[in-house]
């Protein structure tokens, strides 16, 4: 095709785009030509490397050739964008984890798409005209094409000032981002692919390479640490607006246009992805989760409307004013079912016991990711897209991996000593009920025994988390345990930390919990002062989220009714977490602290609160929050 040339020089693949006129955007015709390539030239063994080019000095490649996905969208036809999404990410994890060398040359911009086919290759070059850039947010776009994965690597908050701003990278920032290899001259290039054809030895790039001067991003890291280490979108905006400096105005000033959903969820599947669990399959399920609904529900359509159709730069976006709601950013992020991205592999058969609150929308998401999931509960309920077992030793046989969501430790005890003898040797028995540290670990010694690996993974984030598929793990157990786990727990959350062997898990969750209930009390107890003092509570609430005084009860579940994001205390404390759940989480906190001598005199008083407040009061049924309407009505005694 005359958009592409592909063909064998020598011992190379070469690829050359040759849309100089269109910035060498990539059609879908092209991306389906290049994986093509790639899935014949790794059976080839006369070509021992690849080489990705483009014609013309301004661009390697500028993007993806979105007109017809606009013109698709806008008659209602979401499915074309998704195959086209669906198919590049496909071509970028082939390029990621290609057998053989894969040489990108990035002259001029190199930027979305472009990003995807020319920085997962094992040898990038940059050279003196090199920009390189995510801006999908300037489109109503998240970071895609696997560029999530290089955000989520980069030194310090990067990742969040690139994402969100779509700035440019020259050679030296591209390098110390990670989002290039190599500096080289481009006067040299040709001569450095002759050689490559001729001799495939990947190792003259090496030594052609010279040192970049460094570029501007790399002196801003402390401005941009700064600013982009909060955990919202809105806590970005707050400490930029508070700052009068050259650097907040250029930055707002970027940000201003771009989709405040976009830059949101950008924020938000970094945060995500950053940490041990990361991996280029994690972040493209991650990026299709978005890509495939911003047609729909993002603003994707009405950015290129302003930008490529009308060019009237005047984009009306959802949320203009910049306060994205925590439920917009869980809808466009969490789990796409059945219609989930799909890179080749195969669905494990899974068996789930508790199907109550938690466990069933947590089995229903494995379900919808493709795999096969059998369900058990005592009290007969069910999950979509489970199948229904008469016993916990049905859901257990023959499956790779069981998982409990139960009660308290004593269940836990009964259940495991009766489904892990008839598991085989192997799999994995995965524990995501908070229970005491010594029911646990009790547990895995039965699993270690049958030898069957064994996890003890508590969760954070409610029964909308569960739903949502944005949950936190708190895992214990080997390696080899948690490595097994974790395919999972991408399905099932946005976050999984490997905390230590066997207990390790539920000791983080009772001391993260400790933690949230004196932190939610100390909130309530500074609202309820703050009203009789006669602070308003959005006073209180824009000084002390943006102060010493920040903690997630502030600034992510506020328990103050129309004040800070959306939280239960806005749905008349319907709980998210009830306040008998907490009451028992204190419980085991208090226990295992008197079990190791541990003098916990804060979370001993919290217990005593919300035990009086659950036993005594009008707790039971309302959400921890709802500790701060206790408080506005008493007095000092």
């Amino acid at each position: 095709m005359s958009d592409i040339s592909i063909r064998i020089e020598g011992c190379a693949g070469r690829i050359t785009l040759q849309r100089p006129e269109a910035l060498n955007a990539m059609t879908y015709e092209m991306c389906v030509a290049i994986e093509q390539a790639f899935d014949e030239w790794a059976q080839d063994d006369a070509v021992t490397l690849v080489v990705l080019d483009a014609e013309g000095d301004r661009a390697f490649c500028s993007g993806g050739d979105i007109a017809e996905l606009y013109e698709t969208g806008t008659k209602g036809d979401y499915a074309y964008g998704q195959k086209f999404w669906a198919d590049e990410y496909r071509l970028n994890h082939k390029i990621f984890q290609y057998p053989k060398p894969v040489v990108s040359f990035l002259q001029g911009f190199t930027m979305g798409g472009g990003v995807g086919l020319g920085c997962h290759g094992s040898h990038r070059i940059v050279g003196e005209s090199s920009q390189i850039a995510m801006p999908e947010c300037g489109i109503g776009l998240m970071p895609d094409v696997g560029g999530t994965l290089m955000l989520a690597l980069a030194p310090g908050r990067l990742g969040e000032y690139l994402g969100t701003t779509a700035a440019r990278m020259d050679a030296g920032d591209a390098i110390f981002a990670g989002f290039a290899d190599h500096f080289i001259p481009q006067a040299q290039w040709l001569d450095l692919i002759a050689t490559l054809e001729q001799t495939g030895d990947i190792a003259r790039i090496a030594g052609a390479a010279a040192r970049p001067t460094p570029g501007p991003l790399q002196a801003a890291m402390p401005d941009i640490d700064r600013h982009f280490h909060g955990a919202a979108l809105g806590d970005v905006f707050t400490t930029l607006r508070a700052e009068d400096s050259d650097f907040a105005r250029d930055t707002l000033k970027k940000m201003g246009r771009n989709s405040p959903l976009s830059m949101a969820c950008t924020i938000e599947a970094l945060h995500r992805l950053r940490g041990p669990t990361l991996t280029l399959e994690k972040a493209l399920d991650l990026e299709y989760r978005f890509t495939a609904r911003a047609m729909e529900h993002g603003d994707f359509l009405e950015g290129i409307r302003a930008a490529i159709i009308d060019k009237d730069r005047n984009p009306k976006w959802q949320f203009a004013d910049g306060a994205v709601p925590a439920t917009a950013v869980a809808k466009m992020l969490m789990p796409l079912g059945e219609m989930a991205l799909k890179l080749g592999e195969t669905g494990m058969k899974i068996g789930f016991i508790g199907l109550g609150n938690m466990g069933a929308p947590m089995a229903a998401n494995l379900a919808a990711a493709g795999h096969d999931v059998s369900g058990f509960d005592v009290a007969g309920t069910t999950a979509k897209g489970v199948s229904s077992a008469t016993s916990a030793v049905e859901v257990a046989d023959g499956a790779d991996i069981v998982i409990a969501m139960l009660p308290n430790g004593d269940i836990l005890r009964a259940v495991a000593a009766e489904v892990i003898p008839t598991m085989r040797a192997g799999t994995t028995f995965i524990d995501c009920s908070t229970v005491d540290v010594d029911s646990a670990r009790a547990v895995a010694d039965m699993a270690e025994a049958a030898g069957i690996l064994c996890v003890d993974a508590p969760v954070s984030g409610g029964i909308g988390g569960a739903a949502g598929g944005t949950l936190t793990f708190m895992a214990g157990g080997s390696e080899a345990a948690f490595a097994s786990a974790a395919p999972l727990f991408d399905i099932m959350g946005q976050k999984a930390v490997h905390c230590g062997d066997a207990g390790a898990g539920q000791a983080a969750k009772i001391c993260n919990n400790m933690i949230l209930g004196a932190t939610m009390i100390a909130t309530c107890e500074a609202f309820a002062l703050a009203d009789k003092l006669g602070l308003e509570r959005q006073k209180m609430f824009d000084v002390v989220s943006t102060s010493s005084g920040f903690s997630w009860s502030m600034n992510t579940y506020c328990p103050a009714p129309g004040v800070g994001p959306t939280s239960p205390a806005d749905n008349g404390y319907t709980p998210g977490f009830a306040a008998e759940l907490m009451l028992k989480d204190l419980g085991l906190s208090q226990q295992a602290a008197a079990a190791v001598d541990a003098d916990t005199p804060m979370g001993q008083r919290a217990l005593e609160l919300y035990r009086q407040f659950v036993e005594d009061e009008d707790g039971k049924g309302k959400d921890f929050s709802a500790m701060l309407p206790r408080f506005e009505t008493r007095g000092r005694s």
